[in-house]
């Protein structure tokens, strides 16, 4: 049966304008009636005896809602993802202040010893990069961070001796870079090339696939940890996909969203670590949950799902 789309996804369409998404209300095995004992399925962190959970949460667009909406939505959403296995939260540098107010949901009693947090430095030059590892120690409470990247090669050449120097002090346990920007895959690949990683994160979706030509089986031969950002293109998506039905065939691999559609042909690579979806809506990360479950596409589905999209 076809699905059509009806729920808006306001959480990835803030700061575009003019732009409804919507997505199908999923039945009743995903959204908010995910059963409690269903959790996520985990992959290895190559090299390491650690796993993570295959979907966490990108924090970046939902802490600046903290100004206007507080922290409670912050709370909701994390209590989803632990409810279920999941513990990836990944972060980017905000002001001190906001960054405060977000430190004091990470270290709540409830969350304690339960995340994985992702954290990063952006910005220029060195004395700068130390002053958000600082803040980056402040807002996990802690000395030693889980990941700590460089984000968006910004300042790469300057950041990465001290982000080396960090790990092998034991203030990061490891240590990657991030990109989410596809004009960056060829510098981002010869930088892969060079240098020790642990992790990589890059943006990878059924919208944009280039990722899977060249940076993702690299990822697997070099032993790396993937972290996806832009499952949704920053909800760009959803604008392009509103008012259109989900395909029948979308059922042959447990699909039943717009969101989940994009999350599936994700998770259906075998190099990706974790996807990270980015809302204040908890059942919205319900959902996101709901698609690590039943079945994942496989290579002539996914180039369908391609197909399908490539004009949208």
């Amino acid at each position: 049966m076809t699905t059509h789309s009806d729920t808006t996804r306001r959480d990835f369409l803030i700061g575009l304008a003019g732009a409804g998404a919507v997505l199908a209300a999923p039945r009743a095995v995903f959204g908010n009636t995910l059963p409690p004992q269903e959790t996520l399925p985990t992959r290895p962190i190559p090299g390491t005896e650690e796993a993570l959970p295959i979907v966490g949460f990108g924090s970046s667009k939902p802490v600046l809602e903290i100004p206007t909406e507080g922290t409670e939505p912050l709370f909701g959403v994390i209590r989803i993802l632990l409810e279920h296995g999941g513990r990836v939260v990944d972060t980017s540098p905000r002001t001190p202040e906001v960054d405060a107010e977000f430190g004091e949901v990470l270290q709540a009693p409830e969350f304690s010893g339960r995340l994985f947090v992702a954290t990063k430095i952006n910005t220029d030059g060195e004395a700068s990069g130390i002053e958000q590892m600082r803040q980056n120690q402040r807002l996990t409470g802690s000395r030693t961070l889980d990941l700590l990247e460089v984000e968006s090669m910004r300042d790469l050449d300057v950041h990465w001796p001290n982000v080396r120097r960090w790990k092998d002090s034991g203030e990061a346990r490891y240590i990657g870079v991030t990109t989410s920007n596809i004009g960056q895959h060829d510098a981002f690949e010869a930088f892969m090339r060079s240098e020790p990683l642990d992790f990589v994160q890059v943006n990878y979706s059924v919208m944009e696939p280039n990722a899977e030509d060249r940076l993702l089986p690299l990822a697997r031969d070099l032993g790396l940890g993937v972290l996806i950002n832009r499952p949704f293109m920053n909800g760009s998506y959803f604008g392009r996909v509103s008012g259109r039905d989900l395909p029948e065939w979308a059922s042959e691999f447990d699909c039943e969203s717009w969101a989940q559609f994009s999350l599936k042909y994700i998770l259906a690579h075998p190099a990706v670590t974790c996807a990270l979806t980015e809302t204040t809506n908890p059942d919205h990360m319900a959902e996101n949950i709901g698609t690590a479950f039943g079945r994942l596409p496989d290579e002539a589905t996914k180039r369908r799902m391609r197909q399908l999209v490539q004009d949208f």
